[in-house]
C-alpha cells in the first residue's frame, strides 16, 4: 500500500514510541566515559562492521514500529542508552531512517558509562518549543554522589497540539532489586515534581512519560508516579508469564513503558486522543532458536557477538487525531 493509498483507519493516526537500543555506542575511546567495552581492540571488538550492522539492525526495529496502525514509521521515539549525539546522527542517516526527515534532541549526561537519553522526531508533524535536562544524583555509600542518566524534557506541537514529553532510563536492578529500588523511588519523586511543575503552567496538560523505569507496571515507583499524578499506564495490562519487553533473570518484565496525562482520553474534534498502546515483538526482533527462542535478539550476550538488535523490544502508543 503506498502513502497515498492510506486505509481510512490510519489516517490520522500517529506512533510514540520508546526504545531502549542497548548499548548503541560509537567505536571511539572518549576517556570521559567507561566506553572500553566497545572499542575495536576491546574484548568484545566493537568494529566498525559491527557497529554499523547494529545501527541498520536498530534503524530497520524504528522504521517498522507500529506500522500495522499508522502505515508510517514513528513521529516520536524516544531512545535510551545512546552514548552521544553521534550515533544518533549516524542511527538518522542509515538506509531505513534516510528518508524521513527526522531531528532529534539529546543532551550529555554525567552517566558513568555515558548512556544518554534521547528523543527523534519528524520534523513534519512535531516542532519542538523547549528542552532540558534533569539530574538525578544519589549519595555513595563510601561518599561523594552518584549520577545517573538524567531525565529528558522535551515540549512541542505535535501537528498543532502541545505535548510534552519525559524520556527516563532508570536506575538498573544490577546492585540487587531492593538496594536499587530507592534509587528509582527518588526518580519517580522528580518525574512526580516535572509533572506537578508543567500542570501548573497549564491544568490539562497532556504530558507522556517514557522510558526503561528498570520497574514492572506494578511496582512502587510506577504506582506511585501514577497514582499520584493522575496519569494512566495502559501498559498494565500487557505483561505476562510469557510476554514483556524483556527478559531478567530468565523471568519476563516491562520495564519499557508509555504513560500519560488523563486529557489524552479527552474526545474533541481535531485534538489528539489516545488511542492503543502495545510492545513491538515482532518476529525479527527476536530468537528464533535454541533455549532463548522468542526472547529479544540481542547484540551481545556476555562478550559474545550475536549479531542481533536489542535485549529490549520496543514499546509505543498511538494517538489519533
Amino acid at each position: 500500500m503506498t502513502s497515498t493509498q492510506k486505509s481510512a483507519d490510519s489516517l490520522g493516526t500517529f506512533t510514540i514510541a520508546f526504545y531502549n537500543t542497548e548499548n548503541l555506542f560509537d567505536i571511539y575511546n572518549d576517556r570521559s566515559k567507561h566506553d572500553r567495552d566497545y572499542l575495536p581492540n576491546s574484548e568484545r571488538r566493537w568494529t566498525k562492521k559491527r557497529y554499523q550492522n547494529k545501527l541498520d539492525k536498530i534503524s530497520l526495529a524504528i522504521s517498522k514500529i507500529g506500522e500495522t496502525k499508522s502505515e508510517d514509521a514513528p513521529s516520536i521515539i524516544g531512545l535510551a542508552e545512546v552514548e552521544n549525539g553521534k550515533v544518533i546522527r549516524d542511527l538518522l542517516d542509515t538506509t531505513h531512517l534516510k528518508g524521513i526527515p527526522y531531528g532529534f534532541v539529546h543532551f550529555n549526561s554525567k552517566d558513568e558509562r555515558g548512556m544518554d537519553v534521547a528523543l527523534i522526531y519528524n520534523t513534519t508533524e512535531f516542532t519542538v518549543t523547549h528542552s532540558e535536562i534533569f539530574e538525578l544524583i544519589f549519595e555513595r555509600s563510601e561518599g561523594g554522589d552518584d549520577f545517573t542518566r538524567d531525565v529528558l524534557l522535551v515540549t512541542g506541537s505535535l501537528k498543532g497540539e502541545t505535548i510534552s514529553i519525559l524520556v527516563n532510563h532508570w536506575a538498573s536492578r544490577r546492585e540487587g532489586t531492593q538496594l536499587s529500588e530507592v534509587k528509582r523511588l527518588q526518580a519517580s519523586e522528580k518525574v512526580s515534581e516535572i509533572i506537578k511543575d508543567i500542570q501548573t503552567k497549564q491544568t490539562d496538560a497532556k504530558i507522556i512519560i517514557m522510558g526503561d523505569f528498570n520497574d514492572d507496571p506494578h511496582c512502587k515507583s510506577i504506582t506511585q508516579l501514577t497514582e499520584n499524578n493522575n496519569v494512566f499506564n495502559p501498559m498494565n495490562t500487557l505483561q505476562s508469564y510469557n510476554r514483556g519487553s524483556l527478559v531478567h533473570q530468565r523471568k519476563w518484565h516491562l520495564f519499557d513503558q508509555i504513560m500519560f496525562t488523563m486529557p489524552f482520553f479527552e474526545s474533541r474534534e481535531n485534538h489528539l486522543e489516545f488511542d492503543s498502546a502495545n510492545i513491538f515483538d515482532a518476529d525479527f526482533l527476536k530468537e528464533y532458536k535454541g533455549r532463548h527462542k522468542g526472547t529479544p535478539f540481542r547484540t551481545y550476550a556476555g562478550n559474545k557477538h550475536k549479531g542481533g538488535y536489542s535485549d529490549h523490544f520496543p514499546v509505543y502508543m498511538t494517538l489519533k487525531k
